[in-house]
C-alpha cells in the first residue's frame, strides 16, 4: 500500500471517529433527553514560566473548555486558535505559574485567564467551565530558583 493511501485511510478513519461518536463508541447512547455537555480540548498550550523577568521553563497544558447551551463544537473549534493566542499573550504579561516551583503553573489562574479570554472570544456564557486536564514541562531537572 503507498504511503499516501495510508494517510488518506488513517485521516478518513479519525474524521469519522470524531463526526459520529456515538457510531465508535460501539452504537451505545445515552437514553433519549439525556445529553452530555459538550466540551472542546485546546491542547499545546505552551505558556512560558517567568521570574525576575526571564523565562525559566516552559510548561505545555492542555486545557479543557465545557461549552455553553449556544455554543458548538464547530464553532467553539473555529475559535480554538484566538484562545490559544491570547492565553500565551497572557501567560507572557502575567505569571500563571506556581511561586515556588519551575516546572508547574497554576491551575486556579490558568481557569480564570480562559474563563475571561472565552468571554471576550465566544461571548458570555458561550464557555460555562475550564479545567487544566495536563501539565508537561519542557525542562523537568536543572531549573533552579533564583
Amino acid at each position: 500500500m503507498l504511503r499516501r493511501d495510508v494517510i488518506t485511510l488513517a485521516t478518513t478513519a479519525a474524521a469519522l471517529a470524531a463526526a459520529s461518536p456515538v457510531l465508535a463508541s460501539g452504537g451505545g447512547g445515552k437514553p433519549e433527553g439525556e445529553t452530555a455537555a459538550a466540551s472542546v480540548n485546546i491542547a499545546g498550550v505552551g505558556l512560558p514560566v517567568t521570574s525576575n523577568g526571564r523565562i525559566r521553563n516552559y510548561v505545555f497544558v492542555t486545557v479543557k473548555v465545557h461549552l455553553g447551551a449556544g455554543t458548538t463544537i464547530e464553532a467553539m473549534r473555529a475559535k480554538d486558535p484566538f484562545i490559544r493566542d491570547a492565553l500565551v499573550r497572557t501567560a507572557h504579561r502575567v505569571s500563571l505559574a506556581m511561586p515556588n516551583d519551575f516546572t508547574r503553573m497554576n491551575e486556579n489562574a490558568i481557569n480564570a485567564a480562559v474563563m475571561a479570554i472565552a468571554n471576550v472570544v465566544v461571548g458570555h456564557g458561550g464557555v460555562t467551565a475550564s479545567e487544566v486536564l495536563m501539565q508537561t514541562p519542557r525542562r523537568r531537572t536543572g531549573v533552579q530558583q533564583g
